[in-house]
């Protein structure tokens, strides 16, 4: 939360001509509430089965980016499940991400540290790829995901 993967996301579906599918959208078309709504209404557990759900319902689609929910490496299905798939995770300081998800109510409050302690070795298992947006811009991230997974650029 807080990485910037739906900005992210977007610029290299858009490099790639692939399409894109972030989970907040796919929480609120599918289950009617934002991430926090649903954390609040429901629960975090009913949360993270629900985000787990969009990234197993999009990699067995068509190719395309993913902007998953931190949450979904906690699910061993979806681990296993994104071993096929190129996985970039885009990572900060707890400094940085907590500041981000404060700038935004759509995310629940969830401490980054916490989580980093939680899943912080699923995202080394399953990434191909890391990227510091604590550093990076968006469209550094771009050229950085461009470069290192060998796409030529104009």
């Amino acid at each position: 939360m807080g990485s910037g993967k739906t900005t992210a996301g977007r610029l290299i579906a858009d490099a790639l001509g692939l399409p894109f599918s972030d989970s907040d959208p796919f929480l609120r078309a599918r289950y009617g509430g934002s991430a926090a709504e649903i954390a609040a209404s429901e629960g975090a557990e009913t949360l993270h089965a629900r985000e787990s759900d969009h990234v197993l319902q999009e990699l067995a689609g068509e190719p395309k980016v993913i902007a998953a929910a931190a949450s979904t490496l906690e699910d061993p299905v979806v681990r296993t499940a994104m071993r096929e798939a190129v996985v970039i995770w885009l990572d900060a300081s707890d400094e940085i991400l907590t500041e981000r998800m404060r700038s935004s109510d759509h995310r629940p409050d969830f401490s980054p540290t916490a989580m980093r302690a939680r899943r912080g070795h699923f995202f080394r298992e399953v990434s191909d790829l890391t990227y510091d947006v604590g550093v990076l811009r968006p469209e550094e991230v771009l050229e950085a995901a461009l470069r290192d997974l060998g796409v030529p650029t104009g």
